[in-house]
């Protein structure tokens, strides 16, 4: 008896990737039912939590989480990680205050150097990565203590405020809608125009290669240095945006804040259905992700639990989402 071999049709190749589509639909679905879940859930414990202030709050809360995890979502798909995006937030509000207090510089010009000197840092995590080599968790977290340290150098362990410059608070706390803060449409946009690029470009494309078959993808004539070299400078571009919003929120820049973030981003990340081997992912899974956070936090706040209890149901979900994770890619 023998037996016939036959190569995949563009039929089988085409119900291959609808069938992909609907898991990723469907991952992302459960994503959001998890979110109503959860919502209902606190709606019911807390009289207090479904009402117009609190749900701002929500939404105010999950801007700098929720920027982060954006360029997160990027690096994951390419089976890397980035651990300086909390710190590197830190120094990026530090160089905000320095170009816009210090300096002097208009708002206008201040904020786009603020996002680029993000994106110059994720510039140099790619660099180790990508031509030195060094394995992205210990690359990352050297930047993570250096970021950290400049931080604190530059702003000589003080905070910088903002007093002279009543404009740039108002990109977070502003409200071009009534009663509803700028940093949350701040979100929406960055969320869209990343989303696009994800789905709709090369970058995207690439960033989904490389996650999935990096070796695949550089004997294709891809250059895989380079584009991880631009999906961490861009990556990086979130970490300045970031460092702009949590500034303009509290009004200042404060060096000591930043470590912590980095851990909410990749589970917000992580629980929106991305995966840590990498291939897989989505914008509307991240931003899915970073509301279960905010909601989860919120909820446990005005129910008067502890920190530490917050923390440890946190951990709980985290490890559920990195499980179901684990159990999605042995049925695929």
């Amino acid at each position: 008896m023998t037996t016939t071999l036959t190569a995949p049709t563009e039929e089988t190749s085409a119900g291959q990737g609808i069938v992909a589509g609907l898991r990723n639909r469907l991952q992302q679905f459960l994503a959001f039912a998890s979110l109503i879940v959860i919502f209902a859930f606190f709606s019911f414990a807390s009289p207090d939590f479904f009402s117009y202030g609190n749900v701002t709050s929500i939404l105010f809360s999950t801007v700098v989480i929720g920027t982060l995890a954006l360029g997160t979502t990027f690096v994951i798909i390419t089976s890397g990680i980035d651990l300086s995006i909390g710190t590197g937030m830190a120094l990026c509000a530090v160089m905000a205050g320095v170009f816009i207090t210090n300096m002097g510089m208009p708002i206008a010009l201040g904020v786009p150097l603020t996002i680029l000197f993000g994106g110059l840092i994720g510039l140099v995590n790619g660099f180790n990565v990508a031509i030195l080599k060094i394995p992205p968790f210990i690359a990352t977290l050297a930047m993570m203590l250096v970021a950290q340290g400049l931080a604190l150098v530059i702003s000589h362990s003080a905070p910088i405020y903002f007093s002279d410059s009543p404009g740039y608070v108002k990109i977070s706390t502003g409200n071009i809608i009534p009663n509803f803060p700028n940093a949350v449409l701040v979100l929406a946009a960055a969320a869209v125009i990343s989303g696009v690029l994800l789905t709709r470009t090369i970058l995207g494309r690439y960033t989904y290669s490389i996650g999935s078959n990096e070796e695949a993808t550089g004997l294709s004539g891809i250059n895989v240095r380079k584009w991880k070299i631009v999906i961490y400078a861009f990556a990086g571009l979130f970490i300045g945006l970031a460092g702009v919003m949590i500034s303009a929120r509290l009004g200042s820049a404060q060096p000591a804040t930043g470590m912590g973030y980095e851990l909410q981003a990749i589970a917000a990340v992580v629980i929106g259905g991305t995966s840590l081997a990498g291939g897989k992912g989505s914008i509307v899974g991240t931003v899915i992700g970073a509301l279960i956070i905010s909601v989860i936090n919120n909820g446990l706040q005005i129910m008067s639990i502890p920190q530490e209890w917050q923390n440890v149901i946190l951990g709980v979900v985290i490890l559920f989402a990195v499980y179901a994770d684990m159990v999605r890619k042995r049925e695929n």
